[in-house]
């Protein structure tokens, strides 16, 4: 027992001198953090990696979706790969719509607009509804936006963010049905806004107060249907609003490509049910970051309303052009995500051997530096 018992100990002395001995070395080695590259580098590799690796945003319980996509539609990698150079303290200007961001806008309580100004300057950087109110009209759409915003701005970006078609016509039959209208809306296209016989109003009064659902979708004239579509396109393409001049197929067939060709186009745009990775588009999109990450919320007026099975199946009929627009544009959304998370993850693989080079080429060097030293001694010995 003694023996065994001395054995253990002789151990635990060799292991401690070791142990020592390798903290001497270090020390000799990197006498400081801000020159010892070996440890401080390991902590931002893993770093690195955690933040660029699968797990960065696989908490998210919406890549489950991502992992079931299976792209439909081809796509340039221009139409994939969107990175702007945005310049805030220059004369680019993001049009946007529903949005707060970190800098430097500032938004208080009681005011419908925040003040977004460049810094050091009076300019604003944000056109929104709420940076520069209704500029434009009334939730102007596309035509409006690319007539009215180069008055006003030099260099713009256009942003937009898409919620599924059932939604919008919903929470717009809603906010109808307590008291609002467009009135307010201009409807400009080609320099003049169209007349009562192009585009009549479905309700006699003031509003449409009160008005059903089926009233609502009813209504051939009611711009909630495939509003989208129309919002996202150039309606000078067909004319405008005289529904004259084609058949309402061709119509609408040349508005869905506008809507798609200008969606391509646009330097960002988000989709309402995939939150997160809205978010990380944009930032990565506009080099500027959101203060807070965004929540996931499903909770609106139109998620409320219990609509029967077949009066959806009508309102998805109805609404066909905006469901083909939402299929496309969900598609391009998820391949422009993939896209930027294999880039992301490629610059993190560049970085880490980067930085693994960089330390062979020190170590190399230091062991370089001992060899030198050992044969300036050895030679002094044999002068000795």
């Amino acid at each position: 027992m003694d023996e065994r018992s001395g054995g253990h100990h002789r151990l635990i002395i060799v292991l401690l001198m070791v142990l020592l001995f390798g903290v001497l070395m270090i020390q000799y080695a990197c006498p400081s953090k801000s020159e010892c590259y070996m440890l401080h580098q390991l902590g931002s590799w893993l770093a690195v990696g955690r933040k660029a690796g699968p797990g960065y945003l696989g908490t998210d319980p919406q890549d489950g979706a991502l992992a079931r996509f299976v792209p439909r539609f081809n796509f340039t990698k221009a139409d994939l790969n969107r990175v702007v150079d945005f310049n805030i303290k220059g004369d680019d200007v993001i049009v946007f719509l529903n949005i707060q961001l970190e800098r430097p806008c500032e938004c208080h309580a009681g005011q419908k607009k925040c003040t977004c100004l460049r810094p050091g300057k009076k300019e604003t950087w944000l056109f929104s509804r709420f940076s520069t109110g209704w500029s434009c009209g009334l939730h102007a759409d596309w035509t409006e936006l690319t007539s009215c915003v180069p008055t006003r701005m030099d260099s713009q970006e256009v942003a937009k963010n898409l919620p599924r078609p059932l939604v919008p016509l919903l929470s717009e039959w809603r906010h109808v049905q307590r008291g609002a209208t467009w009135k307010a809306s201009l409807h400009v296209c080609e320099g003049r806004s169209p007349t009562l016989s192009e585009l009549p109003n479905c309700y006699p009064g003031d509003d449409w107060s009160g008005c059903s659902l089926q009233e609502f979708i009813d209504c051939q004239y009611n711009l909630a249907n495939n509003r989208q579509t129309r919002m996202l396109a150039d309606l000078s393409l067909v004319g405008c609003y005289n529904v004259s001049t084609m058949s309402e197929d061709e119509r609408w067939a040349v508005l869905l490509e506008s809507a798609k060709r200008n969606l391509r186009g646009m330097a960002f745009f988000g989709l309402t049910e995939y939150q997160r990775k809205t978010q990380y588009l944009f930032e990565r999109t506009f080099n500027l970051e959101f203060i807070a990450p965004f929540t996931q919320l499903n909770g609106t007026r139109a998620a409320s309303v219990d609509v029967p099975p077949q009066t959806q199946h009508t309102i998805l009929q109805l609404n066909k052009w905006d469901v083909q627009l939402y299929e496309y544009a969900r598609d391009l959304f998820l391949q422009r995500f993939q896209v930027a998370r294999q880039q992301e993850r490629r610059q993190a693989r560049e970085r880490r051997q980067q930085e693994r080079r960089r330390l062979r080429g020190r170590v190399d060097w230091w062991d370089l530096e001992e060899n030198l030293t050992m044969d300036d001694y050895l030679d002094n010995v044999e002068q000795w």
